[in-house]
């Protein structure tokens, strides 16, 4: 017999508790893109995350997550998602995804942007406000009555409209008490199918887009994915809740309302 998954539905004083974790973890993601600038390490942002989220009196969600040795993933150019903070050091025209997680109160965060470094060329401005639309496109379907495909299929019709392509083996998911939770939120597929959406899911929605083909590999550290073509990738990625209407914004650096 088919196991079902089990999507939880948060109560009122578990959105409060993910409305708190999400605002630190938007504040890291604030933090790290205001220093992405010619000649920072993709290591000094890292510890900037690591003290800022701690200082909060929060966990990172990424350090020691099944073994990855960074607070944030930080990712260039060519690299999809999961690149390893280090002593690479930002160059002019490069294109930074930046994904952080902070847990708190017993709930998680999450969230990514890609920043430009300095002056980008036309594709990758292109590619960088495509994919970040595309989140804000997937999500108008983020509400009672609609299926989780139903976000995946508007998210990839914006993509492939603007002649990019959506990576396949990676994807979004629910996200709450643990950092990964049912259901998966893929960013491609038809409309109509996966679990119908109720008010009190929690959904981290994170398209991610390569201008070139959607083929991707991970390197040889087991963590950092890159485009097999070289082609440029970005990444954008918020943490909602599924309200009676509209769906609430989790990871934003603005006060809540209560519930």
């Amino acid at each position: 017999m088919k196991s079902v998954e089990l999507i939880s539905l948060k109560s009122s004083r578990e959105i409060q508790a993910m409305r708190k974790a999400g605002r630190i973890t938007a504040q890291a993601r604030a933090l790290a893109g205001s220093m992405v600038k010619p000649g920072v390490t993709t290591k000094e942002i890292d510890k900037a995350v690591r003290d800022f989220i701690k200082g909060c009196g929060a966990k990172p969600s990424f350090l020691g997550y099944g073994g990855f040795p960074g607070s944030a993933c930080i990712s260039v150019n060519d690299e999809v998602i999961h690149g390893i903070p280090g002593s690479r050091v930002l160059q002019e025209g490069d294109i930074v995804s930046i994904d952080v997680g902070a847990f708190i109160d017993g709930f998680h965060g999450d969230c990514a942007a890609t920043f430009p470094c300095g002056q980008v060329n036309d594709e990758a401005r292109r590619l960088i406000a495509v994919t970040e639309q595309s989140f804000w496109e997937g999500i108008k379907f983020a509400r009672p009555g609609f299926r989780v495909s139903d976000i995946s299929h508007a998210v990839q019709q914006h993509v492939e409209a603007n002649g990019f392509s959506v990576v396949r083996e990676y994807v979004g998911h629910g996200v709450g008490a643990k950092l990964h939770e049912p259901p998966e939120v893929p960013n491609y597929g038809p409309a109509g199918h996966g679990a119908r959406l109720q008010p009190g899911m929690t959904l981290a929605v994170e398209p991610m887009v390569n201008a070139g083909d959607k083929a991707i590999h991970v390197l040889k550290d087991g963590w950092t994915v890159k485009t097999n073509d070289g082609a440029l990738s970005a990444h954008y990625e918020n943490s909602i809740l599924i309200t009676e209407g509209e769906a609430e914004v989790l990871t934003t650096v603005e006060e809540m309302p209560n519930d």
